[in-house]
């Protein structure tokens, strides 16, 4: 049996129909291992370890992962930088005319922020992420993921975090609330649990102040932007498989019911495909309605009153 490390994401999509191994030791680094092993009959099998049955975003970490600690392993030259920058600054003049075609996810290294990032690049998308540690994040999502550390109340830094960027992610709150211009942006996606926070009261109301206090100043500022906005109130987050439930996007399902993490940053990244000429805001939790077509789901729910 011969220890395959494969270049390509492709790859670990392909083995979709072939048969996962899993045992029950546990790992202590914050990013989990996999290997990649061709049976003599050609057949494949991953063999991770985890402490709990790995969903569908876990295998694709665990995946990025390999890549770099195989090549440490066998010798092969690293593919980072030995510090913490780049060999050669990027330019700072660009053309007016640039290709936007990249995703910015911010928070990239938050656990919202890394389901959101493993979403797109299932989708094939270019992607850019704000993280505070770039090496982790590198080692982490490897040439996936363009990662960047800096502040972005810097308008020198957040012009080059802009370069070449269509829509913004923020999968958590606090990014618009202390950050300067974005022109250039296209389509800027929040998800926000504000009507979660909204229903907090006594002891919980006051541990969520500070958050709601962020949610509340986020989508006050994205409304004022004139920049076309899709705000996403979900339900409670749950640490659950995404991909078992239903949804439902009734008002007030936000406040009354939950999400798994999963189904949430799955959702933000079907957003990028239904764009509002100015703003959109709805609800969505977990519930019983299969959604087939999301861009004609959200295109139905832009259309209706009050969205």
């Amino acid at each position: 049996m011969a220890l395959v490390c494969s270049s390509t994401l492709s790859s670990i999509l392909s083995l979709q129909s072939h048969h996962l191994l899993l045992d029950s030791q546990t790992s202590t680094t914050p990013f989990r291992s996999s290997f990649l092993f061709i049976n003599t009959d050609n057949s494949f099998s991953l063999v991770c370890h985890a402490k709990k049955k790995l969903t569908f975003f876990d295998q694709i970490l665990d995946y990025i992962e390999g890549g770099p600690k195989l090549r440490k392993w066998y010798g092969a030259p690293d593919l980072l930088p030995k510090d913490d920058t780049n060999t050669q600054d990027e330019e700072d003049d660009y053309p007016e005319d640039e290709i936007r075609d990249a995703v910015l996810v911010t928070d990239g290294d938050s656990e919202m922020g890394q389901m959101v990032i493993l979403s797109l690049i299932v989708k094939r998308t270019r992607i850019k992420a704000l993280v505070k540690d770039k090496r982790a994040a590198l080692e982490a999502f490897g040439t996936y993921v363009e990662s960047m550390t800096g502040d972005t109340s810097d308008n020198q830094f957040l012009k080059k975090a802009l370069r070449g960027v269509r829509t913004i992610i923020c999968p958590n709150e606090g990014f618009l609330s202390n950050v300067g211009s974005l022109q250039g942006v296209q389509h800027i996606i929040l998800l926000s649990q504000l009507s979660v926070y909204s229903g907090k009261s006594g002891i919980q109301s006051m541990m969520k102040s500070n958050a709601k206090k962020l949610a509340e100043q986020d989508e006050s500022v994205l409304k004022s932007s004139g920049i076309p906005y899709t705000i996403i109130r979900t339900g409670a987050f749950q640490d659950t498989a995404g991909g078992n439930q239903g949804f439902t996007f009734d008002q007030g399902c936000a406040a009354s019911g939950s999400i798994s993490k999963e189904d949430a940053a799955f959702v933000c990244v079907q957003a990028l495909d239904c764009v509002p000429q100015s703003g959109f805001i709805f609800e969505v939790a977990n519930g019983q309605n299969q959604v087939s077509d999301w861009k004609q789901c959200l295109t139905a729910l832009m259309e209706k009153p009050n969205q």
